[in-house]
């Protein structure tokens, strides 16, 4: 009986090898215990805490109390609707801007010269920061009573400080100073990843650096920069801190992330900041859907760099 058990189990195991399960799953254990308690829980709990608006709240009063009245409630306020537009007129110019400027930079960093890991340290360096010491670096820089003003009315250029602070720029200045180290690090990588005998060959060619770039390296490394710009792009719809320290909260850089805490933090209406996390994350998955779309048409090779 024991010699049958144990050829059923090793039956048994054989079969779950062919299938490849094995005892070495049992690693992936934690991982998803970890995205389970972390990521999975909180959105599922969130997603049915966005379908059962909150007795007594504005939206009920308003629109009942419908699975559906606190995105109801959401596209029918201008306010609440706007922030939208809002988050994606920063997002947007941002993740394009970091990840154009990245590409020059890096395809002249990826070779060898002197100074290379000083310049690639100072340009990393913003990292290292964080949103709040990066706003305060350019209230220092570009407030009204910063650096630049003085300068710009010591040369005469202007007659009173210029506003660069507490407004849309203020923001977008923000975002570009905080994600272009990430755009930089990926398109590195990427571009790190393409064969340079493959441009060598071009150049024994006749080939020339325009047309051995736009040739060769930039069909390669455009998968990688749909990818750069899509994390790009999340990184600066979330932006929070920077649109209330050095934006304009409540009108231009009034985004989507300060709606759903004023939602939860300033009403106390938990069901109607998750109804509009909830449509934070749905506008930032057509925005990926999109740039992963057009990625998929533009190459169907098997891989790119290797960033």
């Amino acid at each position: 009986m024991a010699a049958d058990a144990s050829m059923a189990r090793m039956a048994l195991r054989h079969r779950l090898a062919d299938r490849g399960m094995d005892r070495t799953l049992l690693l992936l254990l934690p991982a998803v215990i970890f995205i389970v308690a972390l990521f999975i829980y909180p959105f599922v709990y969130g997603l049915q805490l966005s379908f059962q608006p909150q007795p007594g709240s504005e939206t009920v009063q308003r629109y009942g109390s419908g699975p559906f009245a606190d995105y109801h409630n959401f596209f029918a306020d201008s306010y609440l609707r706007d922030t939208i537009w809002t988050t994606l007129k920063l997002s947007l110019p941002a993740a394009l801007f970091n990840v154009i400027a990245s590409v020059p930079i890096a395809y002249r960093m990826r070779g060898r010269f002197r100074g290379k890991r000083t310049i690639t340290t100072i340009l990393v360096v913003p990292i290292t920061l964080g949103t709040v010491l990066t706003a305060e670096g350019l209230l220092a820089f570009m407030g009204p009573t910063g650096w630049l003003n003085r300068l710009l009315m010591d040369a005469g250029i202007a007659d009173h400080p210029v506003r660069f602070t507490h407004n849309y720029w203020g923001v977008l200045f923000s975002l570009i100073i905080s994600g272009f180290p990430f755009a930089f690090l990926l398109t590195l990588s990427y571009l790190s990843g393409i064969d340079p005998t493959l441009e060598r060959a071009a150049a024994t060619l006749g080939a020339g650096w325009w047309q051995r770039f736009r040739y060769i390296t930039l069909p390669l490394l455009a998968p990688g920069l749909g990818i750069t710009f899509c994390l790009s792009f999340v990184l600066a719809f979330s932006v929070f801190p920077s649109a209330i320290m050095v934006g304009d909260p409540a009108g231009q850089t009034r985004v989507i992330s300060i709606a759903a805490f004023h939602a939860a933090f300033e009403q106390y209406d938990y069901s109607m900041a998750s109804a509009i996390a909830m449509i934070m994350g749905a506008v930032e998955l057509i925005v990926i859907g999109l740039v992963l779309g057009w990625r998929s048409r533009l190459y169907r090779g098997a891989t790119g760099g290797k960033g």
